[in-house]
């Protein structure tokens, strides 16, 4: 009877145990590490960090990013990029890319006509229309991407702000 309930209890402790882990395994990372493990935004990862916006971006949130695809840095005039990666225009890639961060999370379901003031302080425009999300002159391409900190929504090109 002692070996019946021995075993009971260690196969209760051991699915215990699995569910933890698979439940720590399920919890997505912050804003910076699913964007990094998602594969379609390294340069949105590399500008980040050239920004010197990991530590924010990694912060408690909860932000809503706006992130561009390596496609829609790739749409820009050539080497747009690479001039903006240069340690001299670092404060105007870091307003580049706060005007993609909207503090809060702001679920797809959510997502109305509106102004939305961004990290940097200026104002983007969310619109809805033809079934799209449009913001400024860049579509949603996908939604509610978790992370620990906020929420990603894919866009197909890079906002500027004005």
């Amino acid at each position: 009877m002692k070996v019946h309930r021995l075993l009971t209890l260690a196969a209760l402790v051991a699915s215990t145990l699995t569910l933890s882990v698979t439940r720590a395994a399920d919890k997505p990372g912050d804003i910076v590490a699913v964007a990094s493990g998602a594969g379609s935004f390294k340069t949105l990862v590399t500008a980040v960090k050239a920004a010197g916006l990991v530590e924010t971006l990694q912060g408690k949130g909860p932000f809503t990013v706006f992130a561009p695809t390596d496609e829609a840095f790739a749409k820009l005039p050539a080497g747009t990029v690479e001039s903006l990666l240069k340690p001299e225009n670092k404060e105007k890639l870091k307003g580049i890319l706060l005007y993609h961060v909207v503090p809060g999370k702001v679920m797809a379901a959510d997502v109305k006509t509106m102004k939305a003031k961004t990290a940097g302080g200026k104002e983007l425009s969310i619109k809805v229309e033809a079934g799209s999300v449009m913001v400024d002159n860049a579509k949603v391409v996908k939604t509610d991407v978790a992370a620990s900190n906020g929420v990603i929504h894919v866009i197909d090109t890079v906002v500027l702000p004005k």
